[in-house]
């Protein structure tokens, strides 16, 4: 019969490896993943592309992608309540670009092909900058990679979409802007 404290030490044991593994594996996704270069064409988010201006969603230069699909993701970590999202978009077909004014509409066709969640403020699309008056916030535009289209409806959340790549991301990107009124 094990006894209580050969017991403790073999969960233990079994613990540690297991932790040590998955930051090994982790760390090899990391490692192997290919990064995007991601580009605005500003540092401060324009007006026009605001809720002080007409809420146009920017164009979105994407170099280096070699992957199925990709998604987009627009968070401001400065809102006073926390992250908000301001942008969740996904099976966009591989492009160099995506073009500025894309429509609110759940499933786009043009001017490209692509799927839109739902932003922080519970609406589909993209809703531009509108943090309160004071400091400048930080927009971060992350542009992921993926191996296939995903199977997620219109109106997803982040945290939907987040869930649906895990596994599937291929290559990562990131640009940042601000905006202050």
């Amino acid at each position: 019969m094990i006894s209580s404290n050969a017991l403790m030490k073999s969960i233990i044991a079994i613990t540690i490896v297991a932790i040590l593994s998955s930051l090994f594996i982790c760390q090899g996704e990391v490692e192997t993943m290919k990064n995007l270069e991601v580009k605005l064409g500003f540092s401060q988010v324009p007006v026009d592309c605001t809720c002080d201006g007409r809420d146009a969603s920017p164009k979105i230069e994407i170099h280096g992608l070699n992957a199925t699909s990709f998604a987009i993701i627009v968070d401001d970590p400065d809102a006073p309540m926390g992250t908000f999202t301001h942008w969740v978009i996904w099976n966009i077909e591989p492009m160099d670009f995506v073009p500025s004014d894309i429509s609110n509409d759940p499933t786009l066709v043009k001017p490209i092909k692509a799927v839109q969640g739902s932003n922080s403020a519970g609406r589909i699309g993209y809703m531009g900058p509108c943090p309160p008056k004071g400091k400048p916030h930080r927009y971060y535009f992350n542009v992921y990679g993926l191996d296939k289209m995903l199977n997620l409806k219109p109106g997803a959340t982040k945290s939907d979409l987040e869930n649906a790549m895990k596994g599937h991301i291929l290559q990562q990107g990131e640009a940042m802007a601000t905006y202050q009124r």
